[in-house]
């Protein structure tokens, strides 16, 4: 039963860039939704739950490589796979 709650829920820690550790393809294309201080979110580049933290792109400034600059927001997170529907479990700080 444990293995069905981590496969249905995302990890505390995924990142859009390939470059980076957290990085996990196969989870980002099942959709990883996250909600962000009570407000749903489209723009979050990385995101940890037990953190508390997500990264933004900041404008369409880039830095000297051509990737974007973030900023680093605090507040509460919670995240799940869109493609479990409405009922989806959300992984959330406890």
């Amino acid at each position: 039963m444990s293995d069905d709650k981590t496969t249905d829920t995302p990890p505390d820690h995924l990142s859009i860039d390939p470059n980076s550790a957290h990085f996990d393809a196969d989870k980002l294309q099942r959709g990883v939704a996250i909600r962000f201080k009570g407000r749903e979110r489209k723009d979050i580049e990385e995101y940890s739950i037990s953190g508390g933290w997500v990264r933004v792109q900041a404008g369409k400034t880039v830095d000297r490589n051509g990737r974007p600059l973030t900023i680093k927001l605090t507040g509460p997170v919670e995240a799940w796979y869109e493609d479990l529907g409405e009922d989806a479990p959300v992984a959330k700080a406890d």
